[in-house]
């Protein structure tokens, strides 16, 4: 379970299990079930990695790496523990993308439709089209390294490199695509790119980036691919892509963005290090959750 959420994964109370698990300073109290406004989803698909394998092991991982972190957050002035944040256990992946796109599709937007904010731990970055899906956003915010518009990786239309071309032009209420921190792609994908629905800020620009009015009054959807970061930052990741965004790059865009996104991911942390990219995973969920509450 994410640190400070309810466990919807077991009907019974939280409360039956509070001698059990305690109430650790780091934690908080813990929180009851009515009223969700967030649903953590783990969705650990992991079919069509191209380097390196393990984000099957993505969303335990994220939640493990967030055990640390202290409840209270002083710039919002909140407790994590007390913003409806439930965690509804992952979504088990199985080798027919397609299909199992479309179940993750359905256990999203009935988070959705129940008012709340769905909040993905991936998996690959396939699962962000199922994200979309369910939100139906009007403009795709992504942190990447990469484009992601291939029409089709190894003749797969649904391969994790096709993604923002599959959300472009597959989910038929995106209008355009913001990616930040790209910094690589094929010649057909850089053409793809040059099209008017696609703006692209380099890592060198992302510190002054700003949306000025550009996601106000529509429907946003906030994707991180945790590559966007340097790899000497977060190495457990598939495919790393040197000259990266910092950090404090990566959170002040979900800072910025929250506030504007009905639905939020964060994707392609695998198992290959020491818990950097999972634990920057983990503080990325929770800058979005305190931010959107705080906006």
């Amino acid at each position: 379970m994410f640190p400070g959420a309810t466990d919807e994964r077991e009907a019974t109370d939280t409360a039956d299990r509070s001698d059990r698990d305690g109430d650790t300073d780091a934690q908080g109290p813990k929180p009851d079930r009515v009223g969700a406004n967030f649903a953590v989803v783990g969705a650990p698909l992991d079919a069509t990695t191209t380097f390196q394998p393990g984000t099957r092991f993505g969303p335990q991982r994220i939640r493990s790496f967030a055990t640390p972190f202290d409840d209270y957050d002083h710039r919002t002035d909140r407790r994590f523990s007390e913003l409806g944040v439930v965690d509804r256990g992952d979504v088990r992946a199985w080798n027919d993308v397609e299909a199992y796109l479309e179940y993750l599709t359905s256990s999203l937007r009935e988070s959705v439709w129940n008012d709340a904010v769905p909040l993905t731990l991936g998996g690959e970055h396939t699962v962000s089209l199922a994200g979309a899906r369910a939100v139906e956003p009007e403009v795709f915010v992504c942190l990447d390294a990469h484009l992601d518009l291939y029409d089709a990786y190894d003749d797969n239309p649904l391969s994790h490199a096709a993604v923002t071309r599959r959300i472009l032009e597959d989910v038929d209420s995106v209008e355009e695509a913001i990616l930040l921190g790209v910094r690589t792609g094929s010649d057909s994908e850089w053409d793809r790119a040059a099209a008017d629905d696609v703006t692209v800020v380099p890592p060198e620009d992302v510190a002054e980036w700003g949306p000025d009015d550009r996601l106000t009054d529509r429907e946003v959807y906030l994707s991180v691919d945790i590559d966007a970061a340097d790899p000497g930052y977060a190495p457990g990741t598939g495919t790393m892509e040197p000259f990266g965004l910092e950090p404090r790059e990566l959170r002040d865009v979900v800072r910025t963005v929250a506030p504007h996104a009905d639905g939020f991911d964060v994707v392609e942390v695998n198992d290959r290090d020491d818990g950097q990219a999972a634990a920057l995973a983990a503080k990325l969920v929770r800058e979005f959750v305190f931010s959107h509450a705080d906006g």
